[in-house]
């Protein structure tokens, strides 16, 4: 592997985006446990989303597709969980820039997997509230969520670029 990650092959690619992912979540526990940082549902979700990106990352890194059909066919797999990840903390960062007047987001998440069929459980935890709203951390300004919508949005450039950028042919 030489020093340019932009000349990486595929599978080293996708194997870094794959532990970027999991770092993040490892982050986000970190400050949960560690600065008192309580998720909302939608901060859950997002680490759902994390988790599901990573996982397809890996799948792809280690699977390592030498037809460029397979590694742009793991790129656009790997683009529809991005795009999860995008939809999720895009509203939660929206929620954050424009909080609805509900006071709290309602009872515990826990409570509402125990009492909630799936469905309603998504609905319900979309919808977001007043927690949702709350900005209790930020880094250059900007909040947890909209550090992970930017995260979702360039491990999905990086995920395409590796799928999709030429090759130099072997001779």
């Amino acid at each position: 592997m030489g020093r340019n990650p932009f000349a990486w092959s595929f599978r080293a690619q996708f194997l870094l985006a794959s532990a970027i992912c999991f770092a993040l979540v490892g982050f986000a526990i970190f400050s949960q446990l560690q600065w008192g940082l309580e998720p909302c549902p939608l901060c859950i979700f997002q680490r759902i989303a994390f988790v599901a990106l990573g996982v397809v990352l890996l799948a792809g890194g280690l699977a390592a597709p030498r037809s460029a059909g397979w590694r742009r066919a793991w790129g656009l797999v790997t683009m529809v969980a991005a795009a999860v990840g995008m939809a999720i903390a895009g509203r939660h960062t929206w929620l954050q820039l424009d909080p609805p007047e509900i006071p709290a987001c309602g009872p515990p998440f826990e409570f509402l997997r125990d009492t909630l069929s799936t469905s309603s459980l998504i609905r319900r935890v979309m919808t977001g509230t007043g927690d949702c709203g709350n900005v209790d951390w930020t880094f250059l300004g900007l909040s947890m969520p909209a550090w992970s919508l930017l995260w979702f949005v360039l491990l999905a450039g990086w995920a395409l670029y590796a799928a999709f950028r030429r090759r130099p042919r072997r001779n």
